[in-house]
Protein backbone atom coordinates (compact mmCIF):
# COMPACT_ATOMS: atom_id res chain seq x y z
CA UNK A 1 0.00 0.00 0.00
CA UNK A 2 1.36 3.44 -0.59
CA UNK A 3 2.17 5.86 1.82
CA UNK A 4 -0.26 9.22 1.39
CA UNK A 5 1.04 12.40 0.30
CA UNK A 6 -0.06 14.63 3.28
CA UNK A 7 -0.12 18.16 3.17
CA UNK A 8 1.21 18.96 6.36
CA UNK A 9 4.99 19.78 5.99
CA UNK A 10 5.80 19.11 9.95
CA UNK A 11 5.15 15.47 9.96
CA UNK A 12 8.13 14.08 10.35
CA UNK A 13 6.45 10.25 10.06
CA UNK A 14 3.54 10.03 7.69
CA UNK A 15 1.48 7.57 7.87
CA UNK A 16 0.91 4.73 5.18
CA UNK A 17 -2.36 5.74 5.01
CA UNK A 18 -4.91 8.27 6.95
CA UNK A 19 -7.74 10.54 6.42
CA UNK A 20 -6.93 13.84 4.83
CA UNK A 21 -7.30 17.21 6.58
CA UNK A 22 -9.84 19.31 5.31
CA UNK A 23 -10.54 22.62 5.36
CA UNK A 24 -12.84 22.57 8.64
CA UNK A 25 -12.21 23.96 11.53
CA UNK A 26 -10.73 21.60 14.35
CA UNK A 27 -10.13 21.38 18.30
CA UNK A 28 -7.08 19.72 17.99
CA UNK A 29 -5.57 22.59 19.32
CA UNK A 30 -7.32 22.29 22.46
CA UNK A 31 -5.96 18.56 22.91
CA UNK A 32 -2.80 19.81 22.08
CA UNK A 33 -2.48 22.63 24.40
CA UNK A 34 -3.70 19.91 26.95
CA UNK A 35 -0.94 17.62 26.56
CA UNK A 36 1.33 20.57 26.81
CA UNK A 37 -0.19 20.90 30.10
CA UNK A 38 0.32 17.57 31.13
CA UNK A 39 3.71 18.17 30.32
CA UNK A 40 3.53 15.91 27.16
CA UNK A 41 3.42 17.89 24.18
CA UNK A 42 1.92 16.21 21.35
CA UNK A 43 4.42 14.80 18.95
CA UNK A 44 3.62 15.77 15.42
CA UNK A 45 1.93 12.16 13.70
CA UNK A 46 -0.56 12.77 17.45
CA UNK A 47 -1.16 16.41 16.62
CA UNK A 48 -2.00 15.22 12.99
CA UNK A 49 -5.04 12.92 13.86
CA UNK A 50 -6.06 15.17 16.77
CA UNK A 51 -6.25 17.80 14.08
CA UNK A 52 -8.40 15.79 11.69
CA UNK A 53 -10.27 13.37 14.21
CA UNK A 54 -11.71 16.52 15.80
CA UNK A 55 -12.58 18.76 12.65
CA UNK A 56 -16.23 20.48 13.14
CA UNK A 57 -19.01 20.42 10.96
CA UNK A 58 -20.99 23.79 10.66
CA UNK A 59 -23.34 22.99 13.23
CA UNK A 60 -20.79 22.36 15.51
CA UNK A 61 -20.86 18.60 15.90
CA UNK A 62 -17.70 16.44 14.91
CA UNK A 63 -17.16 15.68 11.21
CA UNK A 64 -16.10 11.85 12.61
CA UNK A 65 -18.27 10.00 14.89
CA UNK A 66 -15.69 7.02 14.57
CA UNK A 67 -11.95 7.13 14.90
CA UNK A 68 -9.82 4.48 13.57
CA UNK A 69 -6.34 4.55 14.76
CA UNK A 70 -3.56 1.62 14.47
CA UNK A 71 -0.31 2.51 15.04
CA UNK A 72 2.87 0.69 16.55
CA UNK A 73 3.38 -0.08 20.35
CA UNK A 74 5.06 2.68 22.70
CA UNK A 75 4.23 5.81 20.07
CA UNK A 76 2.64 7.67 22.53
CA UNK A 77 -0.91 6.29 21.94
CA UNK A 78 -1.60 6.38 25.83
CA UNK A 79 -1.04 10.57 26.20
CA UNK A 80 -3.23 11.50 22.82
CA UNK A 81 -5.69 8.89 24.87
CA UNK A 82 -5.77 10.83 28.11
CA UNK A 83 -5.70 14.04 26.38
CA UNK A 84 -8.61 13.58 24.23
CA UNK A 85 -10.36 12.05 27.62
CA UNK A 86 -9.42 15.49 29.46
CA UNK A 87 -10.72 17.02 26.26
CA UNK A 88 -14.23 15.55 26.36
CA UNK A 89 -14.44 16.72 30.04
CA UNK A 90 -13.32 20.13 29.97
CA UNK A 91 -15.03 21.14 26.58
CA UNK A 92 -18.28 19.94 26.11
CA UNK A 93 -20.03 20.68 28.93
CA UNK A 94 -20.66 19.52 32.66
CA UNK A 95 -21.27 16.26 33.94
CA UNK A 96 -19.66 14.47 30.65
CA UNK A 97 -18.92 10.81 31.01
CA UNK A 98 -16.58 8.90 28.89
CA UNK A 99 -15.44 5.14 29.28
CA UNK A 100 -11.73 3.57 28.77
CA UNK A 101 -11.66 0.06 27.80
CA UNK A 102 -8.73 -2.44 27.31
CA UNK A 103 -8.09 -5.88 26.13
CA UNK A 104 -9.32 -6.87 29.39
CA UNK A 105 -11.31 -4.98 32.24
CA UNK A 106 -8.27 -5.59 34.66
CA UNK A 107 -6.12 -3.84 32.06
CA UNK A 108 -8.00 -0.95 31.54
CA UNK A 109 -8.71 -0.93 35.71
CA UNK A 110 -5.10 -0.45 35.93
CA UNK A 111 -4.41 1.92 33.22
CA UNK A 112 -7.10 4.31 35.61
CA UNK A 113 -4.72 3.53 39.02
CA UNK A 114 -1.00 3.37 37.78
CA UNK A 115 -1.50 5.81 34.78
CA UNK A 116 -4.01 7.81 34.25
CA UNK A 117 -4.83 8.71 37.40
CA UNK A 118 -1.05 9.60 39.16
CA UNK A 119 -0.37 11.84 35.76
CA UNK A 120 -3.72 14.00 36.51
CA UNK A 121 -2.67 14.31 40.10
CA UNK A 122 0.82 15.55 39.44
CA UNK A 123 0.09 18.02 36.67
CA UNK A 124 -1.86 21.11 37.45
CA UNK A 125 -5.11 19.32 36.34
CA UNK A 126 -5.34 18.37 40.03
CA UNK A 127 -7.36 21.42 40.80
CA UNK A 128 -9.74 20.05 38.70
CA UNK A 129 -9.88 16.70 40.16
CA UNK A 130 -12.58 15.64 42.62
CA UNK A 131 -11.85 12.08 42.95
CA UNK A 132 -9.78 8.93 42.14
CA UNK A 133 -11.54 5.98 42.55
CA UNK A 134 -8.74 2.84 42.82
CA UNK A 135 -10.89 -0.01 44.55
CA UNK A 136 -11.44 -3.15 42.29
CA UNK A 137 -13.78 -2.86 40.08
CA UNK A 138 -14.90 0.54 40.10
CA UNK A 139 -11.52 2.22 38.90
CA UNK A 140 -12.39 6.04 37.97
CA UNK A 141 -11.92 9.63 37.56
CA UNK A 142 -14.41 12.26 38.97
CA UNK A 143 -14.15 15.67 38.12
CA UNK A 144 -15.32 18.77 40.02
CA UNK A 145 -17.63 19.46 37.22
CA UNK A 146 -19.43 16.39 37.22
CA UNK A 147 -17.28 14.47 34.26
CA UNK A 148 -16.13 11.05 34.79
CA UNK A 149 -13.64 8.45 33.06
CA UNK A 150 -14.18 4.98 34.26
CA UNK A 151 -12.82 1.66 33.20
CA UNK A 152 -14.99 -0.52 31.26
CA UNK A 153 -15.01 -4.07 31.51
CA UNK A 154 -14.64 -6.49 28.21
CA UNK A 155 -18.01 -8.57 29.28
CA UNK A 156 -21.63 -8.69 27.59
CA UNK A 157 -22.96 -6.78 29.98
CA UNK A 158 -20.20 -3.78 29.86
CA UNK A 159 -21.96 -0.23 29.66
CA UNK A 160 -25.42 -1.45 29.85
CA UNK A 161 -27.50 1.68 32.02
CA UNK A 162 -24.85 3.83 30.89
CA UNK A 163 -25.43 7.29 28.49
CA UNK A 164 -21.99 7.82 27.08
CA UNK A 165 -22.13 11.95 26.69
CA UNK A 166 -18.16 11.87 25.83
CA UNK A 167 -17.91 8.48 24.14
CA UNK A 168 -15.47 5.81 24.54
CA UNK A 169 -11.81 4.51 23.86
CA UNK A 170 -11.21 0.84 23.04
CA UNK A 171 -7.61 0.21 23.39
CA UNK A 172 -6.03 -2.83 22.10
CA UNK A 173 -8.85 -3.79 19.80
CA UNK A 174 -6.24 -6.25 18.50
CA UNK A 175 -7.10 -8.65 21.48
CA UNK A 176 -11.16 -8.73 20.25
CA UNK A 177 -11.94 -11.86 18.88
CA UNK A 178 -15.80 -10.36 18.16
CA UNK A 179 -17.90 -7.29 18.82
CA UNK A 180 -19.02 -7.05 21.92
CA UNK A 181 -16.98 -3.86 22.86
CA UNK A 182 -18.50 -2.24 20.56
CA UNK A 183 -21.71 -3.40 20.55
CA UNK A 184 -21.60 -2.40 24.46
CA UNK A 185 -20.82 1.24 24.06
CA UNK A 186 -22.49 1.57 21.00
CA UNK A 187 -26.47 1.89 22.08
CA UNK A 188 -24.78 4.02 25.20
CA UNK A 189 -23.46 6.81 22.84
CA UNK A 190 -27.03 6.71 20.90
CA UNK A 191 -28.75 9.75 22.01
CA UNK A 192 -25.29 11.91 22.26
CA UNK A 193 -24.54 13.32 19.09
CA UNK A 194 -21.60 14.45 20.01
CA UNK A 195 -19.69 11.67 21.43
CA UNK A 196 -16.71 9.64 19.41
CA UNK A 197 -16.13 5.99 19.69
CA UNK A 198 -12.14 5.74 19.28
CA UNK A 199 -10.91 2.20 18.47
CA UNK A 200 -7.27 2.54 19.31
CA UNK A 201 -4.90 -0.82 18.97
CA UNK A 202 -1.47 -2.25 17.17
CA UNK A 203 -1.94 -4.89 14.48
CA UNK A 204 -3.57 -8.03 15.02
CA UNK A 205 -3.43 -11.93 14.64
CA UNK A 206 -5.52 -13.95 12.90
CA UNK A 207 -8.08 -14.05 15.75
CA UNK A 208 -8.45 -10.26 15.42
CA UNK A 209 -11.65 -10.09 13.30
CA UNK A 210 -12.93 -7.35 15.21
CA UNK A 211 -9.87 -5.03 14.18
CA UNK A 212 -9.68 -6.47 10.72
CA UNK A 213 -12.96 -5.27 9.97
CA UNK A 214 -12.23 -1.88 11.04
CA UNK A 215 -9.10 -1.70 8.92
CA UNK A 216 -10.43 -3.29 6.04
CA UNK A 217 -13.25 -0.37 6.33
CA UNK A 218 -10.71 2.44 7.22
CA UNK A 219 -8.70 1.29 3.64
CA UNK A 220 -11.60 1.37 1.88
CA UNK A 221 -12.83 4.62 2.95
CA UNK A 222 -9.53 6.54 2.17
CA UNK A 223 -9.93 4.85 -1.49
CA UNK A 224 -13.12 6.61 -1.79
CA UNK A 225 -11.85 9.60 -0.07
CA UNK A 226 -14.36 9.62 2.29
CA UNK A 227 -13.56 12.62 5.13
CA UNK A 228 -16.73 12.32 7.02
CA UNK A 229 -18.20 9.45 9.52
CA UNK A 230 -15.52 7.99 9.85
CA UNK A 231 -11.82 8.67 10.05
CA UNK A 232 -8.49 6.02 9.52
CA UNK A 233 -4.55 6.37 10.67
CA UNK A 234 -2.76 3.60 9.90
CA UNK A 235 1.23 4.13 10.40
CA UNK A 236 3.46 0.78 9.97
CA UNK A 237 6.05 -0.84 7.57
CA UNK A 238 5.05 -1.90 4.50
CA UNK A 239 4.87 -6.01 3.65
CA UNK A 240 8.10 -6.01 1.43
CA UNK A 241 10.14 -3.44 3.55
CA UNK A 242 13.14 -4.81 5.42
CA UNK A 243 12.34 -5.44 8.26
CA UNK A 244 16.21 -4.87 9.18
CA UNK A 245 17.12 -1.33 7.65
CA UNK A 246 16.52 1.58 9.94
CA UNK A 247 14.56 3.53 7.29
CA UNK A 248 12.10 0.59 7.68
CA UNK A 249 11.92 1.42 10.89
CA UNK A 250 11.82 5.49 10.77
CA UNK A 251 9.34 5.23 8.03
CA UNK A 252 6.82 2.98 10.19
CA UNK A 253 7.38 3.68 14.01
CA UNK A 254 6.34 7.78 14.66
CA UNK A 255 7.43 8.07 17.82
CA UNK A 256 11.06 6.56 16.92
CA UNK A 257 13.79 8.97 18.36
CA UNK A 258 10.78 10.69 20.74
CA UNK A 259 8.86 7.71 22.70
CA UNK A 260 11.54 4.98 21.59
CA UNK A 261 15.05 5.16 20.63
CA UNK A 262 16.89 3.13 18.02
CA UNK A 263 19.19 1.19 20.55
CA UNK A 264 16.24 -0.43 22.02
CA UNK A 265 14.69 -1.48 18.55
CA UNK A 266 17.55 -2.93 17.88
CA UNK A 267 17.57 -4.96 20.79
CA UNK A 268 14.01 -5.95 20.55
CA UNK A 269 14.58 -7.26 16.74
CA UNK A 270 17.73 -9.84 18.35
CA UNK A 271 15.18 -11.04 21.17
CA UNK A 272 11.55 -11.04 19.81
CA UNK A 273 10.58 -13.64 17.40
CA UNK A 274 10.16 -12.13 13.95
CA UNK A 275 6.31 -12.05 14.18
CA UNK A 276 6.04 -9.99 17.67
CA UNK A 277 8.95 -7.94 15.84
CA UNK A 278 6.69 -7.22 13.39
CA UNK A 279 3.53 -6.84 14.43
CA UNK A 280 4.36 -5.06 18.03
CA UNK A 281 7.42 -2.75 16.46
CA UNK A 282 6.49 -2.26 12.63
CA UNK A 283 2.48 -2.58 13.14
CA UNK A 284 2.53 -5.32 10.37
CA UNK A 285 -0.67 -7.92 10.26
CA UNK A 286 0.65 -11.47 10.58
CA UNK A 287 -0.95 -14.72 10.08
CA UNK A 288 0.92 -17.41 11.18
CA UNK A 289 0.56 -17.02 14.87
CA UNK A 290 -1.05 -19.91 16.96
CA UNK A 291 -4.64 -19.68 15.98
CA UNK A 292 -6.06 -20.50 19.86
CA UNK A 293 -9.16 -18.98 20.86
CA UNK A 294 -8.21 -19.14 24.42
CA UNK A 295 -3.81 -17.94 24.60
CA UNK A 296 -2.10 -20.42 25.57
CA UNK A 297 -0.19 -18.03 28.45
CA UNK A 298 -3.71 -17.24 29.65
CA UNK A 299 -4.40 -20.96 29.67
CA UNK A 300 -0.61 -21.08 31.84
CA UNK A 301 -1.54 -18.47 33.88
CA UNK A 302 -4.56 -20.77 35.48
CA UNK A 303 -2.85 -23.59 36.33
CA UNK A 304 -2.30 -23.96 40.02
CA UNK A 305 -2.00 -27.25 41.11
CA UNK A 306 -2.30 -26.92 44.72
CA UNK A 307 -6.11 -25.25 44.35
CA UNK A 308 -8.87 -27.67 44.81
CA UNK A 309 -12.25 -26.85 44.76
CA UNK A 310 -13.95 -26.42 48.08
CA UNK A 311 -17.11 -25.14 49.96
CA UNK A 312 -20.32 -24.43 47.27
CA UNK A 313 -19.40 -27.25 44.68
CA UNK A 314 -21.43 -27.67 41.54
CA UNK A 315 -20.63 -30.63 39.23
CA UNK A 316 -21.05 -30.68 35.49
CA UNK A 317 -21.00 -33.83 33.24
CA UNK A 318 -20.69 -33.49 29.55
CA UNK A 319 -20.74 -36.13 26.95
CA UNK A 320 -19.15 -35.61 22.94
CA UNK A 321 -21.14 -35.93 20.34
CA UNK A 322 -21.06 -39.60 19.17
CA UNK A 323 -20.95 -40.25 23.33
CA UNK A 324 -17.80 -42.13 23.30
CA UNK A 325 -16.32 -39.88 25.98
CA UNK A 326 -17.42 -38.06 29.29
CA UNK A 327 -16.22 -36.02 31.80
CA UNK A 328 -16.91 -34.39 35.19
CA UNK A 329 -15.65 -30.86 36.03
CA UNK A 330 -15.83 -29.45 39.75
CA UNK A 331 -16.27 -25.99 40.57
CA UNK A 332 -16.44 -23.82 43.49
CA UNK A 333 -17.45 -20.77 43.72
CA UNK A 334 -14.06 -18.66 44.06
CA UNK A 335 -12.91 -19.71 40.39
CA UNK A 336 -11.47 -22.93 41.22
CA UNK A 337 -12.13 -25.89 38.77
CA UNK A 338 -10.91 -29.22 38.85
CA UNK A 339 -11.75 -32.17 35.98
CA UNK A 340 -12.84 -34.97 38.03
CA UNK A 341 -13.29 -37.66 35.44
CA UNK A 342 -12.82 -38.21 31.42
CA UNK A 343 -13.63 -41.90 30.73
CA UNK A 344 -14.99 -43.64 28.13
CA UNK A 345 -18.52 -44.27 27.72
CA UNK A 346 -21.48 -42.54 29.18
CA UNK A 347 -22.77 -45.78 31.66
CA UNK A 348 -20.76 -44.76 34.39
CA UNK A 349 -21.77 -40.95 34.95
CA UNK A 350 -25.11 -41.25 36.84
CA UNK A 351 -23.61 -43.29 39.60
CA UNK A 352 -20.78 -40.96 39.59
CA UNK A 353 -22.19 -38.00 39.72
CA UNK A 354 -24.37 -39.62 42.62
CA UNK A 355 -21.74 -40.49 44.72
CA UNK A 356 -20.25 -37.15 44.48
CA UNK A 357 -23.37 -34.99 45.06
CA UNK A 358 -23.68 -37.17 48.00
CA UNK A 359 -20.37 -36.75 49.38
CA UNK A 360 -19.46 -33.25 49.56
CA UNK A 361 -23.72 -31.74 49.45
CA UNK A 362 -22.46 -30.36 45.68
CA UNK A 363 -25.33 -29.53 43.39
CA UNK A 364 -25.31 -30.73 39.91
CA UNK A 365 -25.31 -28.25 36.17
CA UNK A 366 -25.98 -29.98 32.86
CA UNK A 367 -26.73 -28.20 29.37
CA UNK A 368 -30.52 -29.58 28.76
CA UNK A 369 -30.15 -29.60 24.98
CA UNK A 370 -26.94 -31.16 24.92
CA UNK A 371 -25.62 -34.84 24.84
CA UNK A 372 -25.66 -34.87 28.82
CA UNK A 373 -29.03 -33.38 28.81
CA UNK A 374 -30.81 -36.73 28.88
CA UNK A 375 -29.11 -37.39 32.10
CA UNK A 376 -31.39 -35.06 33.78
CA UNK A 377 -34.27 -37.65 34.16
CA UNK A 378 -32.25 -40.25 35.51
CA UNK A 379 -30.93 -37.72 38.12
CA UNK A 380 -33.98 -35.99 39.36
CA UNK A 381 -35.76 -39.59 40.16
CA UNK A 382 -32.38 -40.34 42.20
CA UNK A 383 -33.70 -37.20 44.36
CA UNK A 384 -30.16 -35.03 43.26
CA UNK A 385 -30.24 -31.61 43.00
CA UNK A 386 -29.80 -30.54 39.45
CA UNK A 387 -29.91 -27.37 37.45
CA UNK A 388 -30.65 -28.20 33.58
CA UNK A 389 -29.12 -24.99 31.47
CA UNK A 390 -31.33 -23.83 28.22
CA UNK A 391 -29.11 -22.97 25.01
CA UNK A 392 -28.85 -19.46 26.27
CA UNK A 393 -27.93 -20.23 29.41
CA UNK A 394 -24.76 -22.08 27.99
CA UNK A 395 -24.28 -19.30 25.61
CA UNK A 396 -24.02 -17.26 28.86
CA UNK A 397 -21.83 -19.82 30.71
CA UNK A 398 -19.62 -19.83 28.01
CA UNK A 399 -18.95 -16.35 27.59
CA UNK A 400 -18.32 -15.89 31.05
CA UNK A 401 -16.49 -18.20 31.29
CA UNK A 402 -14.18 -16.91 28.10
CA UNK A 403 -14.19 -13.30 29.60
CA UNK A 404 -12.59 -14.78 33.56
CA UNK A 405 -9.60 -16.70 31.61
CA UNK A 406 -9.19 -13.73 30.14
CA UNK A 407 -9.21 -11.72 33.25
CA UNK A 408 -6.75 -14.51 34.89
CA UNK A 409 -10.06 -14.95 38.12
CA UNK A 410 -9.83 -18.71 37.19
CA UNK A 411 -7.07 -21.37 38.63
CA UNK A 412 -7.42 -25.02 36.93
CA UNK A 413 -5.80 -27.96 38.40
CA UNK A 414 -3.78 -29.05 35.64
CA UNK A 415 -5.25 -32.15 33.53
CA UNK A 416 -3.66 -32.95 30.34
CA UNK A 417 -7.73 -34.04 28.86
CA UNK A 418 -8.52 -29.98 29.67
CA UNK A 419 -5.35 -28.92 28.05
CA UNK A 420 -6.59 -30.72 24.93
CA UNK A 421 -9.96 -29.70 25.10
CA UNK A 422 -9.03 -25.64 25.98
CA UNK A 423 -6.48 -25.92 22.93
CA UNK A 424 -9.31 -27.31 20.44
CA UNK A 425 -11.98 -24.60 21.77
CA UNK A 426 -13.43 -22.68 18.44
CA UNK A 427 -16.53 -20.61 18.75
CA UNK A 428 -19.85 -21.23 16.84
CA UNK A 429 -21.86 -18.31 16.42
CA UNK A 430 -25.51 -18.53 17.80
CA UNK A 431 -28.04 -15.04 17.19
CA UNK A 432 -25.89 -12.00 18.39
CA UNK A 433 -23.59 -14.28 20.43
CA UNK A 434 -21.69 -17.42 20.40
CA UNK A 435 -21.34 -20.53 22.30
CA UNK A 436 -18.32 -23.27 21.91
CA UNK A 437 -18.94 -25.09 18.66
CA UNK A 438 -18.79 -29.38 19.50
CA UNK A 439 -17.60 -30.18 15.82
CA UNK A 440 -14.30 -31.34 16.12
CA UNK A 441 -14.24 -35.20 15.68
CA UNK A 442 -10.13 -35.13 16.68
CA UNK A 443 -11.24 -33.91 19.41
CA UNK A 444 -12.20 -34.77 23.27
CA UNK A 445 -14.41 -31.25 24.42
CA UNK A 446 -16.55 -32.92 26.95
CA UNK A 447 -13.83 -31.02 29.64
CA UNK A 448 -14.40 -27.66 28.02
CA UNK A 449 -18.11 -27.99 27.71
CA UNK A 450 -18.11 -29.22 31.32
CA UNK A 451 -15.99 -27.19 32.68
CA UNK A 452 -17.78 -24.47 31.26
CA UNK A 453 -20.92 -25.17 33.34
CA UNK A 454 -19.29 -25.59 36.73
CA UNK A 455 -17.79 -22.21 36.34
CA UNK A 456 -20.51 -20.04 35.48
CA UNK A 457 -23.48 -22.18 38.08
CA UNK A 458 -20.68 -22.03 40.92
CA UNK A 459 -20.28 -18.32 40.52
CA UNK A 460 -23.96 -17.77 39.78
CA UNK A 461 -26.14 -20.19 41.59
CA UNK A 462 -26.00 -20.70 45.84
CA UNK A 463 -25.41 -23.72 48.23
CA UNK A 464 -26.54 -23.07 51.82
CA UNK A 465 -24.56 -25.57 52.78
CA UNK A 466 -20.68 -25.26 52.32
CA UNK A 467 -18.60 -28.85 53.25
CA UNK A 468 -14.23 -28.94 52.40
CA UNK A 469 -13.73 -31.12 49.63
CA UNK A 470 -11.37 -33.98 49.86
CA UNK A 471 -10.92 -36.62 46.61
Amino acid sequence: METMTLTTSWLDCPPRVATRRTDRPTDGHKVAAIAETLGKPLYPWQRYVADVALELKEDGRPAYREVVLTVPRQQGKSTLALSLMLYRVLHHGDGQLMVYSAQTGKDARERIKFDYGPALKSSPFKAILDRIYIGNGSESIIFRNGGRVVAMSSGLDAGHGLTLSGGAILDEAFADIDDRREGAVLPAMMTCPTAQLWVVSTAGEPTSVYLKRKVALGRELLREDVTEGTAFFEWGADEDDDIDDLETWRRAMPGLGLSVDEGTIRHFRQTLAEPVFRRTVLNQWVDHQDDRVIPLDIWQDAQHGDTAPEGNLFFAPDITLDRAKASIVVADNEGRLELIDNRDGTAWLVDRLEELVKKHDGRIVLDGYGPAGLLGDELEKRKLPVTRYTTRDVTYAANAFYDALIERQVTVRPAPELDEAIAAARKKPVGSGWLWSRHDPAADLSPLHAATLAYHAARTKQITKRRPMVL
